[in-house]
C-alpha cells in the first residue's frame, strides 16, 4: 500500500507539474495576443476617420469585438486555474459521477425503447385482427364462388342464340295473332258505315274520300307512335270517320294537339 501511495504521489506531483507549465504557455499565448489587440488598435486609431465613410457599421462591429476580447482576457487574468488533486479519491469520485451521467442516459434510453416496443406491440396487435378478417371474408368467398360454380351451366353461343330466335319467333307469332284478334273485334262492334245508315241530318254531304276501318286508323297512330315517337301526331284526313275520332278521344285512346287541333296522337300506355 505504501508503494502504490509513493506511486500515486509522484504521479500527481508530476501531473501538477503539466497543469503548471500549460498554464504558463497560456498565459505567454494571452500576453502576445493582447499586444497584437493593442497593436492593431494603434493602427485604427491613427488612421482616423477618413477612409471609414462606407464602412462606419463594421469599422464599429470590429471595436466592439475587440472590447470585449479585451474584458474576456482581463477576466481569465485576474482568474487562477483550480488544480485538482490526482489522488484515488478524486478519480473515484470522477468515475462515480460519470458511471451515473451514464446510467442515466441509458434509462432514458431504454424507456424510449420500451416505449416504442408498446406501441409496435399494439400496430402488431391491429394488423393481426385485420389479417385475421381479412382471412375470415376470403374463406367467405371462396365458398360462395364454389357454389356459384357448382351452379353455373356450361355457356353455349348458339343455344343462347337458338333461344333468343325461338322467343322472337313466338312473340312475333304472338304480335300477329293480337292483331287479327283485334281486328276482327272491331271489324264486328265497329263496322263502317254504309249507305242503308240513315242520316240524322239531310244537309250531311257524303264523303268524298274512302273512309278507312277503325282498325286501320289505330295501326296508322301506333306505327306513327314507334316509328317517329319525336312527332307521334297524325293529320286528321277526309278518310277518318269523324264518330270514330270523338271515340278514340272521349275514352283516351288518342289526344288532340294542343296547338294543332285537325292533328291527334296515340296515348303512350307502354311508357
Amino acid at each position: 500500500m505504501s508503494v502504490n501511495k509513493q506511486a500515486l504521489d509522484s504521479d500527481s506531483t508530476t501531473d501538477v507539474g503539466d497543469i503548471t507549465d500549460t498554464e504558463e504557455e497560456l498565459v505567454k499565448e494571452c500576453e502576445e495576443i493582447w499586444k497584437d489587440m493593442e497593436e492593431y488598435q494603434n493602427k485604427l486609431s491613427l488612421i482616423g476617420t477618413k477612409t471609414l465613410t462606407d464602412s462606419n457599421a463594421q469599422l464599429s462591429l470590429l471595436i466592439m469585438q475587440v472590447k470585449c476580447l479585451t474584458a474576456e482576457l482581463r477576466q481569465w487574468q485576474k482568474e487562477t486555474p483550480e488544480i485538482i488533486p490526482l489522488t484515488e479519491d478524486v478519480l473515484v469520485t470522477l468515475a462515480k459521477e460519470e458511471f451515473q451521467k451514464l446510467r442515466h442516459d441509458l434509462e432514458m434510453v431504454l424507456s424510449t425503447i420500451q416505449s416504442k416496443n408498446e406501441k409496435l406491440k399494439e400496430n402488431l396487435e391491429r394488423e393481426q385482427q385485420w389479417l385475421d378478417e381479412q382471412q375470415q371474408i376470403m374463406e367467405s368467398l371462396n365458398v360462395l364462388y364454389n357454389e356459384l360454380k357448382n351452379k353455373v351451366m356450361p355457356f353455349s353461343e348458339s343455344r343462347i342464340f337458338n333461344e333468343l330466335k325461338t322467343k322472337m319467333l313466338n312473340i312475333r307469332e304472338y304480335k300477329k295473332k293480337l292483331l287479327i284478334t283485334l281486328g276482327e273485334f272491331l271489324e264486328d262492334h265497329f263496322p263502317l258505315p254504309d249507305g242503308n245508315v240513315k242520316k240524322k241530318k239531310k244537309n250531311i254531304q257524303e264523303p268524298t274520300a274512302q273512309l278507312i276501318t277503325l282498325h286501320e286508323m289505330l295501326e296508322i297512330l301506333i306505327n306513327r307512335l314507334f316509328d317517329v315517337p319525336h312527332d307521334p301526331y297524325v293529320k286528321i284526313s277526309d278518310s277518318f270517320w269523324p264518330p270514330y275520332i270523338e271515340l278514340l278521344l272521349r275514352n283516351g285512346i288518342a289526344l288532340r294537339h294542343p296547338e294543332d287541333p285537325t292533328r291527334i296522337r296515340l296515348e303512350a300506355f307502354h311508357q
